[in-house]
């Protein structure tokens, strides 16, 4: 336990007064996609006609979020098509391509940007419908997304998660910056800039607020901070450490580390910071609480049996039940939406760090990364993907990966090293 804990405390062991900001990330992000999938679908998105009027590379940012889902393989398109088109089925199918996708870009009058597409199903020679998008030029990176999430919807049956968010912390010149973005790390807002670390981010279940933990009195303090307006406040600010906060699915309540009667244990308390109850009583450290999503148990770290492990207690309390064997060490447990997987870090070989998924009917365990210091899973709203930090070329990087491992994505910053993401709930 006690790697874990400096790893931890090392980010912890800090305060300094903080500043909030609304100005743009200015994040730019390098997106390297490797590994095939076992079933893909081919798919054609040649560049939106008109495109770069927006100022937006449009149909590569459609291309990036299919292909970083795993589901999709991208044909090579020329330009020229696009929503108004007559495709060439006998083409398009000796270029082994199942579903085209093409549009354009246009300005409106009033300055907005229409964006419009089409989607046809090659196999079958049938449209499948399109939709437009009229929006100003600072969403035209949300409506390219939008478009990739219905595409992805129509073509595989399930929602997509590309217009959905991501929060994450970066250093960068000794300062760290709490930033929430797109899914794909690029655009969104600083919410939150300090000159001392700033850890635990947590998304509320209606994507409207942020717990997280920062040391502004000289002490580890939970926030919890309105997105829309900037306003935040204190939620817990109690004796010794307060870490580690996570909401209920409900939204309701919160639960959370607390040292305040000696030892670091569980609470939860109502999201007004009111009603703080005990959840464990141990001589241990238990640490890094997450609620299952029907919010009847909750998932955390503790090395009551000698060494860290993941294990699961009744939101109302009692008797903790082991969750992880496999290994001497597991930490960061991340529930999947629908409650069937686990996903969490493991430590090889005394020194590696990765990331592994449970099927927790079975109890199977498959290990999805291959880096040395990869820290933080966090589930994509529709449990298909896995964001987590790691380390590349000597800095701190994102990757996305599917749950069987096969397909990764690296999301390279231009700014700063990038750690402790989580990703958002769908709406924004």
């Amino acid at each position: 336990m006690s790697d874990f804990l400096s790893r931890r405390n090392l980010l912890q062991a800090a305060a300094a007064a903080s500043a909030l900001l609304a100005g743009p990330a200015l994040a730019q992000f390098r997106v390297e996609i490797s590994g095939v999938g076992g079933s893909q679908l081919p798919i054609a998105l040649p560049d939106f006609r008109d495109e770069s009027a927006s100022g937006q590379a449009v149909a590569a940012i459609i291309r990036a979020d299919l292909e970083r889902s795993g589901q999709f393989k991208i044909i090579d398109a020329g330009p020229g098509l696009f929503e108004g088109s007559a495709p060439n089925w006998s083409e398009w199918r000796s270029k082994q391509a199942d579903a085209l996708a093409a549009g354009s870009v246009s300005r409106l009058a009033d300055g907005r940007f229409d964006l419009r597409y089409k989607l046809w199903d090659v196999v079958k020679g049938a449209d499948l419908g399109g939709e437009a998008h009229a929006v100003t030029a600072e969403d035209v990176r949300l409506a390219a997304h939008r478009i990739a999430d219905t595409i992805y919807q129509k073509l595989t049956g399930e929602r997509g998660v590309f217009a959905t968010r991501m929060a994450y912390v970066t250093r960068a010149g000794g300062r760290y910056s709490l930033r929430i973005t797109d899914a794909d790390g690029e655009g969104g807002q600083v919410a939150l800039a300090s000159p001392e670390p700033i850890i635990s981010p947590a998304w509320s279940p209606n994507g409207r607020e942020l717990a997280y933990v920062s040391f502004e009195t000289r002490k580890a303090v939970v926030w919890v901070q309105d997105l829309q307006t900037g306003r935040r406040r204190k939620l817990a600010d109690f004796r010794g450490s307060n870490s580690a906060p996570a909401f209920s699915p409900d939204g309701e309540s919160v639960v959370m580390t607390l040292s305040r009667e000696g030892g670091s244990q569980l609470f939860v308390m109502n999201r007004d910071g009111s009603g703080v109850r005990r959840l464990t009583q141990s001589s241990a450290i238990d640490t890094e609480p997450v609620f299952a999503p029907d919010g009847r148990s909750i998932y955390f770290v503790s090395d009551r049996g000698g060494s860290p492990q993941i294990y699961r207690v009744a939101v109302g309390g009692g008797s903790p039940e082991r969750v992880t064997f496999s290994g001497n060490y597991n930490i960061s447990p991340s529930v999947s939406p629908d409650g069937r997987s686990l996903a969490f870090v493991t430590r090889l070989n005394g020194s590696q760090f990765r990331i592994c998924v449970m099927d927790l009917a079975s109890g199977v365990v498959q290990q999805i990364s291959d880096g040395s210091d990869d820290e933080s899973p966090s589930f994509s709203p529709n449990g298909r993907l896995i964001v987590y930090a790691t380390r590349s070329g000597g800095r701190d990087v994102l990757m996305t990966s599917t749950l069987d491992g096969r397909i990764k994505a690296k999301l390279i910053s231009s700014l700063a090293d990038v750690r402790e993401p989580t990703w958002g709930p769908f709406g924004r």
